[in-house]
């Protein structure tokens, strides 16, 4: 093949690339390209940020390769298609996607392919294990529950890990395009995107990869990876998270095949962000604006609530124990509309992806993949069990900085001299 068109869409990397590497094994002349598209973008200031930042490295990587990367505009079908048709390209690939509208936009890609006598293929390379080659032994397009799963999961065979091109030869005379101007993001502390960034994040968190058992959960302690933006936007690739990681059957590489679980959820029930999945579900939600509004604001009265709320909006990133935790209260103790939290985690989140946003809401708010529907996550119990110290909760609610110990988790219980001094709102069940 003489010349082939790499769409670049939310796998933004050179290392661990299949479908880059596919067309650079086959093709003379390789274009890599980005398609703005507008009807996926202004979503979220800070994933626009953050997506803007990893092309910007991405450019640089193919840069650094001979190549570069072609920017356009619209509607990434008819753009890509034009491409092909300028640089008289023969063959498209692209990374395979879970999402109602990118399976759509994959669709209509083939069709076109197939009506210009293109070659087009789809490759892996946003999960560890593609989502639609494990199937329950029993029957049925995908795994329900997640234990099967993981087996099933562990057993599987991974491929093995692509190295990055050493060269990409661009045609020749092609315009290609320019970026946009850096937004401004929402959240003043927000990682930083692009493929270095991961990779020096990973470098980091494999020496502590040790700690993630015993210390995960501590919200003060912050052992968690933080790799999720990066493998949201696919600045790294999960495959090589998990294989650097080591132990398939470890806590750190369960968490991946979690991400993979909701992906093959999500492949098999596309409608997982507005439609509740469990059959039978019940959904008697209450619409209360007074207190969505107080929950978005951490301004519930609930410490360890609230605490969480605010590292959202200031970091764009939460602790997956809070996640669980507010979330939890904003369904189980307030009653409210999983989907409202989905929103709203959605509009913050650096890593707030279909699949596992609205994955993991629907398993809080019983609608979803847990084999418990029923499960419910005390936040008080939560805040002393996991924020004993209370250092959580100061470092993120400075109205309760000056309350020493546990005695943070439930500041309705101070003596009311000094309960009347700190700036902190009673409980929303109190008012």
């Amino acid at each position: 093949m003489r010349t082939a068109v790499v769409l670049f869409t939310r796998d933004l990397r050179v290392h661990d690339h299949p479908a880059l590497a596919a067309a650079c094994a086959t093709a003379e002349r390789v274009v890599p390209l980005f398609v703005f598209d507008s009807r996926l973008g202004g979503r979220s200031a800070n994933r626009d940020r953050f997506l803007r930042q990893s092309l910007d490295h991405l450019r640089a990587a193919l840069r650094e390769r001979g190549g570069d990367l072609i920017v356009r505009y619209g509607d990434p079908v008819g753009e890509a298609i034009q491409l092909i048709r300028a640089v008289d390209a023969e063959g498209i690939t692209l990374s395979a996607d879970v999402s109602h509208y990118a399976r759509r936009r994959e669709r209509r890609l083939r069709v076109e392919c197939e009506r210009h006598r293109i070659a087009y293929r789809a490759f892996s390379g946003l999960t560890v294990v593609d989502p639609a080659t494990l199937s329950p032994a029993g029957g049925g397009d995908h795994y329900k529950v997640f234990t099967p799963y993981h087996r099933a999961w562990s057993a599987a065979g991974w491929r093995a890990v692509c190295a990055p091109p050493e060269r990409i030869r661009l045609p020749g005379g092609l315009a290609t395009g320019r970026l946009p101007d850096l937004a401004a993001g929402e959240s003043p502390r927000a990682a930083a995107g692009g493929e270095p960034a991961g990779h020096r994040r990973l470098g980091d968190w494999l020496a502590n990869l040790d700690r993630y058992g015993d210390q995960h959960d501590d919200l003060a302690g912050d052992a968690t990876s933080r790799l999720s933006p990066y493998l949201r936007f696919g600045c790294l690739s999960p495959l090589t998270v998990a294989t650097a990681a080591g132990d398939r059957n470890g806590p750190f590489v369960r968490q991946l095949c979690w991400r993979d679980f909701y992906y093959q959820v999500a492949f098999a029930f596309p409608d997982l962000a507005t439609t509740a999945y469990r059959r039978g579900a019940t959904e008697q939600w209450r619409y209360d604006s007074g207190a969505l509004d107080a929950w978005q604001a951490g301004r519930t009265g609930v410490p360890i609530v609230d605490a969480g709320m605010r590292q959202l909006r200031a970091e764009g990133w939460l602790h997956n124990r809070a996640r669980l935790i507010t979330a939890g209260y904003l369904t189980r103790e307030l009653g409210l509309d999983w989907r409202d939290g989905l929103a709203w985690y959605a509009r913050w989140l650096l890593d707030g992806d279909l699949p596992n946003n609205a994955g993991n809401w629907q398993w809080v708010a019983g609608t979803g993949n847990d084999t418990r529907p029923h499960r419910r996550f005390n936040p008080l119990r939560q805040a002393h069990r996991f924020d004993p110290a209370g250092e959580y909760v100061r470092r993120w609610v400075p109205e309760l900085a000056g309350v020493d110990g546990p005695a943070v988790h439930e500041p309705w219980k101070l003596p009311d001299g000094l309960r009347r001094t700190l700036d902190y709102p009673a409980p929303l069940s109190d008012r």
